[in-house]
């Protein structure tokens, strides 16, 4: 490992480290603009300036230079400081005065440095030139005038997102980035541009002009748009969240989210529940809260035990405790979490779950996709592959071809090619340390389950310390609700042949509308959509980021995210509204306030109460189950934009849906 000083103080780094990078570990404060920890090293900029002995006695770009042993390295002499003024006061020249009406203000790198690093005035006289804004979508809004051709963008879209949607034309002066042939920047994961680009030159265009950062509260969540368990941040001003960007995690989304995560936000004040409704003659009427709480109360009163509770794709875990709680002092005994239909065996949670950490996957050597299209089910996930494969693993897929970023090689479409290996998948495995096989929901679908874990046990990704056998779910509350006995052995097909009384719809809205005809249907969700269009009995609960609530991720990641702003009208929290229905039908539930629901469920549920990002240690067995031959695998996600309520009432995702996946042309304002 090379030991140098720097600025006089000795120090030892990693081999292949930068000297930029050592100076940050020696606690020195570096410029830069071009240089990202996550992408590849450019050196456009040269705002990170150092002098170097031995060396030139020049300054040098301290982001592409390898320290070196014996390195004496100095952040702070004139030298230094008059070359990063120089360059600063080049990368003004042509930079417009627009910060009172740029949205990066604030939170703007070229901002804060020119401050920090920059001259006090400019000798620039002439011309400043002007660029035309680009057309990047329904998601990035442009103001090219305003880019300093850090490629920050160019780089993310080609390495991480894998679209290679952008690029550079022209030289010198007249160089600009742009998309290619001037389209939509077609990736989901387009919104991390915004936070990459260092000026105000790429922006977030469903939030143009509603705030200012230093407007906001910014309050700590989990996003619940897929089961990844993305760790999020929610910008708040007065009682509305206004934007969403992620918070680091390296071992779950690093600092990246996909667009579904970031601009769904919109829906959060739109397509709303905010009172109760009651079905009289067909036709839903407004009711208040005591006449709705006691018209649940009576009819969980006749329904006696012939209860049953179905749990939406977006329930934290404290509501699916408080509604089974609810139900089983009437003896209820029927829960189920996959509305869809899947009837998969949980037995062993460890078999149904993502056992390779996500962090991990990119290490991986050879990998075996199966029934899912990655990159829609679990967007974070498909980088980390990605990852894998620049490092130089090899992907085999099987299931309906779709275009995943990175090269794969596609040895079927259906069952019987997972029944059947082809000998170039074995070959490939035989050989692996850290084998990969990733079951999508479509083999859960298919019925294929056994299937699955049998060519796992003829590819051998399970190893002493190594567990290559990974389960992917796509919604948020699936692996609490499993951990909470939200399972039938034969799924949602037992609930129905047991002809409930009364039904309790948590949010579910993709239960088939004649699932239960003679039922009485209560439903306590947040948007109006087609599960409240089904009930009898509509009660208006919260959001996501109007509640706290504890969720599991895939891997079986115990996350908490915090309530950010309260839920709109005489909407409630779930458990409340459970709360105050069992005390009208005599039978009190034994918690008062959400901690001490937290702490009745962590008491019932102690794998719950880990640390806060803790991932739940699960034994793991791979049960005997029937092997199926043959089927065919589809992908349960037909719209990527458009997957639960919150997003079917985002006018955002529902531009993207249009745009992005149906192709429907949007003029802009010039034409």
């Amino acid at each position: 490992m090379p030991k140098l000083t720097v600025d006089g103080v000795e120090l030892e780094v990693p081999q292949g480290a930068t000297v930029l990078q050592a100076c940050e570990l020696a606690g020195k404060e570096i410029p830069r603009f071009c240089y990202h920890e996550r992408l590849s090293i450019a050196g456009n900029c040269r705002m990170c300036l150092v002098e170097v002995k031995p060396g030139p006695p020049k300054p040098q770009a301290s982001c592409a230079l390898p320290a070196a042993d014996g390195q004496e390295i100095r952040t702070d002499t004139p030298m230094v400081k008059k070359a990063r003024e120089g360059v600063m006061e080049f990368l003004l020249i042509n930079h417009p005065l627009d910060c009172p009406i740029c949205d990066q203000g604030g939170e703007c790198d070229l901002q804060d440095q020119a401050m920090s690093y920059g001259r006090g005035y400019s000798r620039f006289d002439e011309n400043k030139r002007a660029v035309d804004d680009k057309y990047m979508g329904p998601i990035v809004k442009t103001a090219m005038t305003r880019c300093i051709q850090c490629t920050r963008c160019v780089r993310f879209t080609e390495e991480v997102a894998g679209t290679n949607d952008m690029g550079m034309y022209f030289r010198g002066e007249d160089a600009e980035i742009t998309t290619f042939l001037e389209s939509a920047v077609a990736t989901e994961l387009s919104g991390n541009v915004v936070d990459l680009c260092p000026v105000g030159a790429l922006l977030s265009k469903p939030y143009a002009f509603q705030a200012r950062p230093w407007e906001m509260k910014k309050v700590p969540g989990i996003d619940v748009m897929d089961a990844v368990g993305t760790n999020i941040r929610m910008d708040v001003r007065g009682r509305q969240v206004l934007r969403i960007l992620p918070r680091i995690n390296d071992a779950v989304n690093e600092e990246w989210a996909h667009d579904k995560t970031r601009h769904h936000v919109d829906a959060l004040v739109r397509g709303r529940l905010d009172r109760p409704w009651v079905r009289e003659n067909g036709k839903l009427r407004e009711a208040g809260w005591d006449e709705a709480l006691t018209i649940f109360a009576d009819q969980l009163g006749a329904a006696k035990s012939k209860v049953a509770a179905i749990a939406g794709d977006l329930v934290d875990a404290e509501t699916m405790y408080a509604a089974k709680a609810l139900l089983s002092a009437q003896k209820g005994t029927m829960f189920e979490g996959r509305q869809t239909g899947l009837d998969y065996d949980v037995s062993n949670l460890g078999a149904v779950r993502f056992n390779t950490p996500i962090a991990e996957i990119e290490n991986a050597d050879v990998i075996l996709i199966a029934g899912s299209n990655l990159r829609w089910e679990a967007s974070l996930v498909n980088t980390r592959v990605r990852k894998a494969v620049r490092r130089g693993a090899k992907v085999f897929a099987i299931g309906p071809q779709v275009e995943l970023t990175y090269p794969v090689e596609w040895v079927g479409e259906g069952v019987e090619a997972l029944a059947k290996l082809p000998k170039a998948v074995t070959k490939a495995f035989a050989g692996a340390e850290k084998p990969v096989m990733i079951v999508g929901p479509a083999v859960l679908a298919a019925g294929a389950q056994g299937t699955a874990q049998a060519a796992a046990a003829t590819l051998g990704v399970i190893k002493d310390g190594w567990n290559g056998y990974n389960v992917l779910h796509t919604a948020a509350s699936r692996l609490a609700g499993l951990m909470l006995g939200y399972a039938q052995p034969g799924g949602l097909a037992d609930v129905i042949a047991a002809k409930p009384k009364l039904v309790l719809m948590l949010g579910a809205d993709e239960v088939s509308a004649d699932a239960f005809p003679k039922a009485f249907k209560v439903y306590v969700g947040h948007h109006g959509d087609k599960g409240a269009a089904l009930a009898d009995l509509v009660l208006p609960g919260a959001s996501y980021a109007e509640k706290h609530g504890t969720y599991v991720n895939i891997e079986g990641r115990v996350q908490r995210g915090e309530k950010a702003v309260f839920a709109p009208g005489d909407a409630r929290e779930d458990w409340s509204i459970f709360r105050a229905v069992s005390e009208k039908t005599g039978k009190p539930l034994k918690f008062d306030n959400f901690h001490q629901l937290r702490a009745a469920m962590i008491a019932d549920h102690p794998e719950l109460g880990v640390d806060d990002g803790e991932i739940i240690a699960m034994d793991f067995a791979l049960p005997k189950l029937e092997v199926a031959k043959d089927g065919a695998l589809g992908c349960p996600i037909a719209d990527f934009y458009l997957t639960n309520a919150i997003c079917r009432a985002s006018p955002t995702m529902q531009r993207c849906s249009a745009e992005l996946v149906h192709g429907e042309d949007f003029a802009e304002a010039a034409e």
